[in-house]
């Protein structure tokens, strides 16, 4: 038992250090825009960790719009709901989803640590595995309808259709189900059109899809398999990255890397480029490193693992590779340190909000684990001119955490749905909220 003993010793006082942290030494508006200051790197042996309990939402109770908005619940009494996507017809598909079996992560020590930090956060919880659709047939701003979509996949994520086709991406492979308009749930068996990276480590699980323009092509997100490649460069091997793929023929390549963690997919339509947003690295402070919004060049390099932000260096990592940050481009627009900035959708079609929130990003930033005090936990928008940032971010939605700092919810995936207003997924309170300007009734 005293093995046990002492490793439960140690975990404990972990726990009571790296809550302790260090405070945060700049301020938001310095650590988001196309210049974020950065700090020197603050590295320990024990990270600063701030983990806000998931506790869910009181009875009646629902985020704080921004001045000028509303919100209310679109849909409830989902299963961590994670990512939307808004068909033709109005129909809105919900990702029920939660990481799979990850045998090789979160070994050790620290990860055994880490593993009990991130259930407490709520992400604990079994996959269900499923898409959902949701349909407010009577256009009252509520789904009436919510049926079991497509079952018995492997932690869906990203979905995008493409004529009668509606393409899933599981944690391990982009399947092609047939679809027609209005139908509400798809028995068909599905195809696998392309595999993409997951295993029995898989640290980072999701991976989201979006069609071009002209459907020919889809873009895969894959996550690395550590925070600064820790677990060897060879288990990085097509990861941290966004994928290329021919919808016909399956055949892939890879299209952008040094991503550590990308998610968000969208297009600009003033310029037609691909932007995303991009999980950064933990561990070396409470304002490093900043998590961004950027668009992506084809063939570019952004740094990860050997460095952030452009060409600083990230000298945990062994072996160094001057020749790699030498060539690593900088994003464009920095989000904050540790946000986890996952959502993303352009605002063109938000006729159901004030026009200042139509050319622009919304993000959905889950929250932070490695700050004190926590970062993002609220939904931006990030104005755009002439296809490019030009602004502060605002927020749209806030009000997820609680006065005791617990997590009633955390959002996730943003989208438009079809009659102009703003969803979000939130993987906490199990809810889609439904946002519109003050004043709209539907």
């Amino acid at each position: 038992m005293r093995p046990a003993l002492l490793a439960l010793a140690a975990a404990a006082t972990a726990l009571v250090t790296a809550c302790v942290g260090d405070a945060p030494r700049l301020t938001p508006a310095e650590l988001t825009g196309p210049d974020p200051t950065l700090p020197p790197p603050r590295k320990k042996f024990i990270p600063t960790v701030d983990i806000a309990p998931a506790v869910g939402w009181p009875a009646d109770a629902k985020p704080a719009a921004a001045p000028g908005l509303q919100v209310g619940a679109f849909a409830t009494g989902l299963q961590h709901p994670r990512w939307l996507h808004v068909l033709p017809n109005g129909d809105v598909l919900v990702a029920e989803t939660n990481a799979p079996p990850k045998p090789q992560d979160n070994k050790g020590l620290k990860g055994w640590f880490m593993k009990q930090a991130m259930s407490k956060a709520g992400a604990g919880v079994p996959s269900a595995n499923r898409i959902t659709l949701l349909r407010d047939a009577d256009g009252d701003g509520v789904a009436e309808t919510k049926s079991a979509f497509l079952e018995g996949l492997n932690s869906p994520f990203g979905m995008a259709l493409v004529g009668n086709e509606l393409y899933v991406a599981n944690t391990d492979a982009v399947m092609r189900f047939p679809y027609q308009a209005g139908q509400t749930r798809i028995t068909a068996a599905g195809e696998k059109l392309t595999d993409l990276p997951g295993g029995p480590l898989n640290h980072h699980w999701t991976k989201n899809l979006i069609a071009s323009r002209d459907g020919r092509t889809l873009y895969a997100t894959v996550g690395s398999n550590s925070n600064v490649a820790e677990n060897g460069l060879q288990a990085e091997e097509g990861r941290a990255a966004i994928w290329e793929i021919d919808r016909a023929s399956g055949r892939k390549r890879l299209y952008a890397t040094g991503l550590r963690n990308p998610n968000g997919l969208a297009w600009e339509p003033a310029t037609g480029a691909l932007w995303t947003v991009v999980n950064e690295r933990d561990e070396i402070g409470n304002d490093l490193a900043p998590d961004y919004l950027s668009s992506v060049r084809e063939g570019a390099f952004y740094g990860w693992p050997w460095s952030y932000w452009g060409d600083n260096v990230d000298r945990r990592v062994r072996p160094a590779n001057p020749q790699a940050v030498a060539k690593a481009v900088k994003p464009d627009y920095a989000l904050g340190a540790h946000v986890a900035a996952l959502g993303l959708a352009w605002g063109g079609g938000a006729t159901a909000l004030p026009p200042t929130l139509r050319e622009g990003m919304f993000v959905g930033e889950h929250g932070s684990w490695n700050r004190k005090p926590p970062s993002g936990y609220e939904v931006v928008f990030v104005p755009f001119r002439d296809g490019r940032p030009a602004g502060d971010p605002r927020k749209v939605l806030g009000g997820f955490l609680n006065g005791q700092g617990d997590a009633q919810g955390r959002p996730v995936g943003v989208a438009i749905d079809h009659r102009g207003a703003l969803l979000v997924a939130d993987d906490v309170g199990n809810v889609v909220w439904r946002v519109v300007g003050a004043g709209m009734t539907k």
